[in-house]
């Protein structure tokens, strides 16, 4: 992994204890769970849906720019 063994991974949970207390390190590990989910799902998403949105927002710019244009020669 990252060269951290079990003496590594001790020290940072008695320095998470300790900083963070008994009762606020299940929070503090649910959060950087769900993070990391999100992160590993937004990575796996399908292009073709990121494309679409970005075709979607240019449509709408370019709408208001008619518009804005059309406003302009009024």
């Amino acid at each position: 992994m990252f060269g951290l063994g079990l003496p590594e991974l001790l020290l940072i949970l008695v320095i998470g204890l300790v900083f963070f207390g008994p009762g606020k390190l299940p929070d503090v590990g649910k959060a950087i769970g769900k993070s990391m989910r999100e992160f590993k799902t937004a990575l796996n998403t399908d292009e073709p849906e990121a494309k679409k949105e970005s075709a979607k927002d240019e449509a709408v710019a370019a709408e208001a720019k008619e518009q804005k244009n059309e406003n302009a020669a009024q």
